[in-house]
């Protein structure tokens, strides 16, 4: 019997001291708030966590330290992804002494590896460990739009469990869901969720999940209930608030809606420019409407 991943994962967040270090103790903390607010699970390493600016060596103690502190409380996902396959398989067997669920990862980028190359990365990645692996479809971040092909050439494969899909292409999504067996598929833009959802997502992985989780439980749970209408107002709610920080740069803005909410990551580590002035006055304001 397969364990349920269906649900609403918050792509975790990486708090950063003022030194520019890894804050442990508060990314403790935010795994807490998000996994007391009620959503299923936690995304670790990815987009919104900053992976790619931080070293193996850091990414692999973020993951330790979320699996120990998180141990038996949710579901656990960790981005592994890497342009080099050593690389991604150190950080998998680490995600797997860590007691994560599975492991993700984004498609090799930067060197437009043929296709034949990236089938092989997955292979190597999920079967270097025990863990299932749900592959991460980012085509607009790394320019790779064959994810349908590469999921296919594993579909007799039970350690592929399925996909995140961050990509505007919902007929896609909804393809991944009809393939030979059924595969769990999360919708990856937090704007389109209900859209993700109405066109047979699993549920969600998203960024904003960080800090309005009450409005993103809002649209699942209501969509899950068949109440289509409160789940588009919910999304609405949650697109106005989106529309409002995309000015300032949205990592930025999620950090500083956290410090305003009482839960400090700090800044967001460089070249992310830091947040304007007017960009903070928006995010107390969008924090005091939470």
């Amino acid at each position: 019997m397969m364990k349920n991943y269906k649900g609403v994962y918050s792509a975790l967040m990486t708090p950063f001291k003022a030194d520019g270090s890894v804050d442990f103790d508060a990314l403790k903390r935010l795994a807490d708030f998000c996994i007391d607010s009620g959503l299923s699970g936690l995304y670790v390493g990815g987009s919104t966590g900053e992976g790619f600016l931080l070293t193996e060596e850091e990414r692999m103690e973020v993951f330790h330290v979320v699996g120990k502190h998180m141990a038996g409380k949710c579901n656990l996902f960790a981005h592994v992804g890497a342009i080099s396959t050593d690389s991604a398989i150190r950080m998998a067997k680490v995600a797997e002494e860590s007691g994560f669920d599975a492991v993700s990862a984004v498609a090799p980028f930067y060197y437009s590896f043929p296709l034949e190359a990236i089938k092989t990365y997955y292979s190597d990645i999920m079967h270097a460990t025990s863990l299932p692996m749900l592959m991460y479809n980012f085509p607009n971040a790394g320019g790779f739009n064959g994810m349908l092909d590469v999921v296919n050439s594993f579909i007799d494969d039970e350690k592929l469990l399925g996909i995140k899909h961050t990509s505007q292409n919902l007929f896609e999504l909804e393809m991944f869901k009809h393939l030979k067996r059924e595969l769990v598929v999360f919708n990856g833009f937090d704007e389109m969720l209900v859209a993700g959802l109405s066109m047979g997502a699993d549920g969600g992985i998203g960024s904003t999940y960080n800090f309005m989780p009450k409005i993103i439980l809002d649209i699942y749970n209501n969509f899950n209930a068949g109440d289509i209408r409160a789940a588009q107002k919910a999304q609405e709610k949650a697109n106005r608030i989106i529309e409002a920080m995309m000015p300032y740069g949205v990592f930025q803005m999620e950090k500083e809606i956290l410090k305003n909410l009482g839960v400090p990551v700090g800044e967001c580590r460089k070249p992310f420019l830091p947040l304007s002035d007017e960009g903070r006055a928006k995010a107390k304001e969008i924090a005091a409407s939470l």
